[in-house]
């Protein structure tokens, strides 16, 4: 039985990776922020998937104090143990945002919380599932990290920050479990489609970021197949980066049409 794990799995990217992995037939455990999310998203997946098996858990990254939360990994992880599964391919996609973070209207404790969910909390996801998956012959993590961790964006200190020791972090973790036959790699998206897409038709009408080489940007599901050449098809790669931005990195600045 080939089981996945997949953080930040209730909405938008999430979901597509989830419903990637189900197709494949895969037992998918996802998880959220909150419980009724997280209910909901399992009642669709499996009237999407009758044939699938999916179990989810609420699942916080900090406690109030803002240091990160093992103990519900520790709980977690138990869990899955205790239903006699493995999880042979983990797909680190859930993150903090970081979302209007000023470098002067923001204190240290903000920064640090974000710091601490995209990197701390992540190390420690990473810990336990590759504690099982030395025992089992290897497995796969995957972060979803960000094109930002190499091309900074304004108001983003701390996003941009831990993306790129995000990136720093996936290096190391695949030089030291490559002996264990755990690949470690990254997936590295620029804008995507997502409900903000949605609900902000005239700022994502002009935004710069929008003007790719390609001319689109990437679907969830574009980011969804980039997890799973990784997990599925990368058997001899470890350590590495794919960029999924419709090319925005490797341009100098955005080529916007002059009727715009």
């Amino acid at each position: 039985m080939r089981v996945a794990l997949v953080t930040g799995a209730c909405i938008n990217t999430g979901v597509d990776i989830v419903e990637k992995f189900a197709s494949e037939g895969y037992t998918v455990i996802f998880t959220g922020r909150r419980l009724r999310a997280v209910e909901e998203a399992k009642r669709r997946y499996e009237e999407k998937f009758p044939d699938v098996t999916f179990i989810g858990y609420a699942l916080d990254s900090l406690l109030p104090d803002g240091t990160v939360d093992e103990g519900a990994i520790v709980d977690m992880f138990s869990n899955i143990d205790a239903r006699g599964l493995t999880v042979d391919t983990l797909v680190l996609n859930a993150a903090d945002q970081g979302l209007g973070m000023t470098f002067f209207g923001n204190s240290l404790s903000d920064f640090m919380n974000v710091i601490n969910t995209n990197v701390a909390w992540n190390f420690a996801l990473v810990q336990h599932a590759a504690m099982r998956m030395r025992d089992t012959g290897g497995g796969s993590i995957t972060f979803i990290n960000s094109n930002t961790a190499y091309r900074a964006i304004p108001d983003r200190v701390a996003y941009v920050a831990s993306k790129g020791g995000q990136l720093g972090l996936m290096r190391a973790l695949a030089l030291d479990l490559g002996k264990y036959n755990i690949r470690v790699n990254a997936v590295l998206p620029g804008m995507i489609k997502t409900d903000r897409w949605v609900k902000n038709p005239d700022f994502y009408k002009t935004v710069p970021s929008r003007y790719t080489p390609l001319g689109d940007v990437a679907v969830g599901a574009d980011v969804a197949d980039a997890v799973w050449y990784f997990a599925a098809c990368a058997r001899n790669t470890t350590g590495a980066e794919l960029v999924v931005d419709g090319g925005n990195t490797v341009q100098l600045y955005p080529i916007i049409p002059k009727e715009n």
